[in-house]
């Protein structure tokens, strides 16, 4: 493929991202979680555009973004989680599950290891939990190497994965520089009360969101995706494959 049509389809990508990342979503929480609507388009940049590119055009969005609609400048290290997680939804799409695996084994190997989690309840984060189980199995169904879905069904749930994955792996960045990177403490000045407070409400906020991102990916993954293989983008090695 041409290096100027993927240079397109970045500043295309790049210029939705950044209209989303400028509106503001409900209810609005300086807390270093979403605060824009950029979960919204985030997994179809990585999907579509490659691992690479969809981190870079989801990171030109987040950082003009948030310069347009700037919330604190501490935000510009917590939206590093949405390029992130564009980029795992990428590298799971084209099949690159032991790098995904390992991003979630370190981080959340890094997550327990950190004594203020262990006075946090458990099932706080029970979506990152369920994202990683999906995710061990979709590894094995890759590794075995099955006949390829490449129904419409097929394909539909193979998006839908795809952007679970991606997302909670913005999710469990944001969460690392939250908690093991103690700026719960050194920025928001939180307590253990007001941080247990946040994780019960994430563990219903959260999911909300993901699953309204997931049924956009879904609507038009596909389709773009489709369009997009024709002119070389995706690659044989794909999640298509399993």
């Amino acid at each position: 493929m041409k290096k100027s049509l993927l240079i397109s389809l970045v500043a295309i990508f790049a210029s939705l991202n950044i209209v989303c990342d400028s509106l503001a979503s409900l209810p609005e929480f300086s807390s270093g979680i979403w605060v824009s609507w950029i979960f919204v388009v985030e997994p179809i940049n990585g999907i579509v555009l490659g691992p690479y590119a969809g981190f870079l055009s989801c990171l030109i969005g987040v950082m003009i973004g948030h310069c347009i609609y700037f919330r604190d400048v501490y935000e510009f290290l917590f939206t590093l989680g949405a390029p992130i997680g564009a980029m795992i939804s990428g590298f799971l799409f084209r099949g690159r599950w032991k790098v995904v695996l390992t991003y979630y084994s370190v981080l959340l190997g890094v997550y327990f290891v950190t004594p203020i989690t262990w006075q946090l309840p458990i099932w706080g984060i029970w979506d990152v939990y369920l994202a990683f189980a999906i995710l061990v199995v979709a590894s094995m169904m890759m590794l075995k190497k099955g006949s390829r879905a490449r129904s419409a069904k097929g394909l539909s749930f193979i998006v839908a994965v795809c952007a679970l994955v991606g997302l909670e792996a913005d999710i469990l960045f944001r969460i690392l520089a939250l908690i093991p990177g103690q700026t719960y403490r050194i920025i928001y000045g939180w307590d253990v009360n007001t941080l247990t407070a946040l994780w019960v409400l994430g563990a219903v906020e959260t999911p909300v969101r993901v699953a309204i991102s997931i049924l956009v990916t879904t609507t038009v993954g596909p389709s773009l995706i489709k369009a997009i293989e024709k002119i070389g983008i995706l690659k044989e090695n794909s999640f298509l494959h399993i």
